[in-house]
C-alpha cells in the first residue's frame, strides 16, 4: 500500500506542477558523487544540469514549466545507499524523472526497489551491464550508453587489430565488471584470442599484491583492467607496475578519465583503451556548446546531457510531466521520424513538439535507442603516450 500511495503522490505533484504552468517540476540526478567513479560524476552531473538550464532558458517546456534538479549520491557501488538516496528523491523531493543511476548494480537495485514501484522513469547515462538489457522495467528504464555486450566486441577487435592475442583480465567484482569481462572473453576467444586468467578483484583494498601475483603468473601480452579509476582498478595497475607483473594495459570505460593520467602519467605509455563517445563532429559541437562549464570530453558527460534532454523532450511530446504518460514518448523523440535536433537545439525541439510536429533527437552523442531502449554505441579509442591520453579514432 505504501508504494501505491507514493506513486500517487508523485503523479499528483507532477500534475499540479503542469496545471498552473509555473510551479517547477523536479528531475533527480543520481550519480556516484562519492565512490570509485566520483571524478567522472563531476562532469556528468554538470552536463545534465546544463541541459536543464538550456530548457529553462527557452521557457518552452509545457507553456512555461521550469525544471529544478536535485542531486543524490548513489555512491556507485553501495546498492543500499543508492536505494535510500533514490527513495528520498522520489518520496521527499517529488522528482518525476531521474538521470541515473551511474553504475550497473546500484542502477538495477534502485530501478527494481524504488523507481518501478513508484512509476518513475530512469535514464542512465552510464550503467552498461548486459543484464540491464533484459531486466523487467515496466517501460520505465532507458540508457544513453551502450551495453557492455557491445563494448566487449569493441575491445576484442581493437586488441586483435594490434596483433595482441593473449591477455590476462581482472574485473571489479560486481555486475558491471563481471558482465564486461565475460562479454570480452567470449568475443576475444571467438576471434582466436586467448584469456590466460579472468579474475575478480574487490574495490578499496589497501594491498593488491595477491591478485596481481596470480595475474602475473598466468601471463599475457597485457592486462585488461575492467575496474574503476578511483578505486580498485587503479590499485591493480599500481601493484602491477610496482611488481613488474605488467607494464601495458587495456582500459575499458570505467578506467578512462583524467584521473587515470593523473595517477600514472608516463608509466602507462603504450597502453590503450576506449569509452563510449560521440563521433568527432558531434563531440566538437558539444565542446563548443558547453565551453568551460564542464569537460565535454569527460566520460559519459555527453550521455548525461542526452539523458536529461530526453526526459524533458518526452514530457513535451506527451504534454505531461506524469511519468506514466511521458515514458511512452522517450523512444519516439529519440528515434524519430522527425526533424533532427542537435545538442544546443532543445528550444527548437520543444517548439516543434508544441506545434504538433515530430523530432529525431540526435543530441550530444548521436542518440539512437535500440532494443530495450539502450544506445547502439559508438566508442572513442585512445592510446597513452608521453604521459598523456591521445585519441586515435572511433569504432
Amino acid at each position: 500500500m505504501k508504494k501505491v500511495l507514493l506513486a500517487t503522490a508523485a503523479t499528483l505533484a507532477a500534475t499540479a506542477a503542469f496545471a498552473d504552468g509555473h510551479s517547477p517540476v523536479k528531475i533527480g540526478i543520481s550519480l556516484g558523487f562519492t565512490g570509485p567513479l566520483e571524478s567522472m560524476a563531476v562532469d556528468m552531473g554538470a552536463a545534465a544540469e546544463f541541459a536543464v538550464a538550456e530548457v529553462n532558458e527557452s521557457g518552452a517546456l509545457l507553456d512555461g514549466v521550469t525544471v529544478e534538479t536535485v542531486r543524490a549520491d548513489s555512491t556507485c557501488i553501495d546498492a543500499s545507499a543508492a536505494t535510500a538516496a533514490v527513495e528520498r528523491l522520489i518520496t521527499s523531493d517529488g522528482v518525476v524523472g531521474i538521470v541515473g543511476g551511474m553504475c550497473s548494480g546500484e542502477t538495477g537495485a534502485t530501478l527494481q526497489n524504488v523507481a518501478m514501484p513508484n512509476g518513475i522513469v530512469m535514464i542512465s547515462p552510464s550503467a552498461t551491464s548486459p543484464g540491464l538489457s533484459t531486466v523487467e522495467d515496466n517501460g520505465l528504464f532507458f540508457r544513453t550508453s551502450p551495453s557492455d555486450a557491445r563494448q566487449g566486441v569493441v575491445m576484442a577487435e581493437a586488441l586483435m587489430d594490434k596483433g595482441i592475442e593473449e591477455v590476462a583480465v581482472t574485473y571489479t567484482n560486481n555486475d558491471y565488471g563481471k558482465g564486461l569481462a565475460d562479454s570480452f572473453q567470449a568475443a576475444f576467444e571467438e576471434r582466436g584470442g586467448s584469456v590466460t586468467i579472468n579474475a575478480a578483484h574487490e574495490d578499496d583494498r589497501a594491498d593488491y599484491s595477491a591478485e596481481v601475483g596470480a595475474l602475473g603468473a598466468a601471463g599475457g601480452e597485457l592486462l585488461v583492467v575492467a575496474g574503476y579509476v578511483d578505486s580498485g582498478g587503479s590499485g591493480i595497475v599500481r601493484s602491477a607496475l610496482d611488481t613488474g607483473a605488467f607494464d601495458t594495459f587495456y582500459f575499458p570505460d570505467g578506467m578512462i578519465g583524467n584521473q587515470l593520467v593523473e595517477n600514472f602519467g608516463d608509466e602507462i605509455d603504450g597502453s590503450m583503451g576506449a569509452n563510449p563517445s560521440p563521433p568527432e563532429e558531434l563531440a566538437s559541437r558539444f565542446g563548443e556548446l558547453s565551453g568551460d562549464a564542464f569537460d565535454s570530453t569527460g566520460a559519459f558527460a555527453p550521455e548525461a546531457y542526452d539523458a536529461a534532454a530526453l526526459l524533458m523532450l518526452a514530457m513535451q511530446a506527451a504534454g505531461s510531466t506524469d511519468p506514466s504518460v511521458y515514458k511512452d514518448e522517450v523512444l519516439n523523440v529519440a528515434n524519430g521520424p522527425g526533424e533532427e535536433i542537435q545538442a544546443g537545439e532543445l528550444a527548437r525541439g520543444l517548439q516543434i513538439l508544441a506545434d504538433g510536429g515530430e523530432i529525431d533527437y540526435v543530441g550530444a552523442t548521436g542518440v539512437n535507442l535500440i532494443g530495450p531502449g539502450e544506445a547502439a554505441g559508438n566508442y572513442r579509442e585512445v592510446t597513452f603516450e608521453g604521459g598523456a591520453e591521445q585519441m586515435v579514432g572511433f569504432r
